[in-house]
């Protein structure tokens, strides 16, 4: 099953189910999906790992928000955003660890021949579509930072 069915059985069983976050946070992702698609063309749908993109930048968004209501004080609106943080990370893969993280780092290094700072962008535009959902980006470049660095 694609993510986009995937979305629209989610969205029918939580309507059926009365769960009004959940329901607000599929429309709007759906809506967002579908804007993407009419950017690119008509009759184009987004493949999954473009829908996957648009969920991890709403995630991200939920994220930064929270940090913004909790420097105001906004314990309403952090409540809010967190619900829908994890609304959002149902469809997300499970994150990889710093183990793992580190293993992909290495890899790319390798693979790419990189040596010096330079090279980040070549590693960075390896990892970047293989970890996306599955790694927090700051997270992956302090790493290739890092790794590079060390070299």
């Amino acid at each position: 099953m694609s993510l986009h069915q995937k979305l629209k059985e989610d969205l029918k069983e939580a309507m059926r189910s009365r769960d009004t976050d959940r329901v607000s946070v599929i429309r709007l992702l759906m809506a967002t999906i579908k804007n993407k698609e009419i950017e690119k063309g008509k009759d184009v749908l987004l493949e999954d790992d473009e829908i996957m993109g648009v969920i991890v930048a709403a995630a991200k968004q939920r994220t930064e928000s929270i940090d913004q209501y909790k420097k105001a004080e906004r314990k309403d609106l952090v409540e809010k955003e967190t619900k829908e943080r994890q609304i959002l990370q149902h469809y997300l893969p499970e994150p990889l660890t710093e183990a793992e993280l580190q293993s992909k780092v290495s890899e790319a290094i390798t693979q790419t021949g990189a040596v010096d700072m330079k090279n980040m962008g070549a590693v960075m535009k390896i990892l970047v579509p293989q970890l996306l959902g599955r790694a927090d980006g700051n997270l992956l470049r302090k790493m290739v930072q890092s790794a590079l660095q060390d070299k």
